[in-house]
């Protein structure tokens, strides 16, 4: 839940996953739609999908047992690098470094390296120098503290020096370049996503489909459709719903609802759609009370079907 998403916004959700899958063994017997269900709203929902599937091998290959092994652990599902170090230095004390940004902002800092951990090659430097600092023992201790280190004190923008444990060994405080430092390494492009959607109720609740693709697949949304440049709204939308089997009278609500993900800034058009016959039985379509928690949703799907004023 960690990975690129901060403390504050995962408690919630870790405590409630923990309480209804306290075990290893209750999760792997659980299904995709209910794990997902517990992940809406946290976002990079391919990591629910990759935990449910390492408790299953874990429960099934290994007896229950997370292996404390690097080459093992490393072997699961959703585990690379940072989280490998971090979960096998934490839990098992195993001499792994770990290089998140907070980390290799410390590490750049405090010997005043031009390297970014967005470049391959500042990566590759910070990462062996993250490994020739980690200690024989307590590994899990360093780690953390090399964290919260960069979360708390050694922060991107104003940080407090003057606040720091390790000040008088900081390079780049001597050298008056703190600020500086980290380079800023090259971002990728921001993708720009136009998107219609439509809101079709039923007896208080709304129809919803089930998204397919890398970034959400298996959570569930108001049909809709992206919009290529120049793309009439109206238009497509209908097209789509028909592929779907539904005929629909759609009527403009006038309200935009824009979201990001990932690298992606999408602008969400919402219509009215009032349906003409009743839809066909579809496995990807299903009326639903946003309210209920009967689907997993993602959290533009959530405000996309809160009233106006909410969203």
């Amino acid at each position: 839940m960690l990975q690129q998403t901060q403390v504050a916004t995962v408690l919630p959700f870790y405590q409630r996953f923990l309480a209804r899958f306290p075990t290893l063994a209750c999760l792997a017997r659980a299904r995709k739609p209910e794990v997902l269900a517990l992940w809406s709203g946290l976002g990079y929902y391919r990591r629910a999908g990759h935990l449910l599937d390492a408790a299953r091998h874990v429960v099934r290959e290994q007896g229950g047992r997370i292996p404390d092994d690097p080459g093992r652990f490393s072997r699961l599902p959703g585990v690379g690098r940072y989280t490998a170090g971090a979960v096998l230095s934490i839990a098992f004390d195993r001499p792994l470094p770990v290089l998140d940004g907070n980390v290799a902002r410390v590490l750049a800092r405090v010997f005043a390296l031009e390297a970014s951990v967005r470049d391959p090659r500042g990566a590759r430097t910070l990462w062996s120098l993250a490994t020739a600092l980690v200690p024989a023992r307590r590994a899990g201790e360093w780690n953390q503290a090399l964290m919260e280190l960069g979360a708390t004190i050694c922060l991107p923008r104003a940080p407090r020096c003057g606040a720091c444990p390790v000040r008088t060994t900081c390079r780049a405080l001597a050298l008056g370049r703190v600020e500086g430092l980290p380079a800023a390494g090259t971002r990728p492009a921001t993708r720009k996503v136009r998107r219609a959607v439509a809101l079709i109720e039923r007896s208080g609740r709304i129809l919803m489909a089930r998204r397919a693709g890398p970034l959400l697949d298996g959570m569930w949304e108001p049909p809709g459709v992206d919009l290529g440049p120049g793309a009439e709204a109206r238009a497509a939308l209908a097209s789509e719903l028909g592929r779907c089997g539904l005929r629909v009278r759609l009527q403009p609500t006038g309200h935009i609802v824009r979201h990001r993900i990932t690298r992606s800034d999408i602008e969400v058009e919402v219509w009215r759609g009032e349906l003409l016959e009743s839809p066909r039985s579809r496995p990807g379509l299903r009326f639903v009370s946003p309210s209920a928690g009967a689907v997993p949703m993602s959290a533009l799907a959530r405000r996309l079907t809160r009233r106006p004023e909410e969203r």
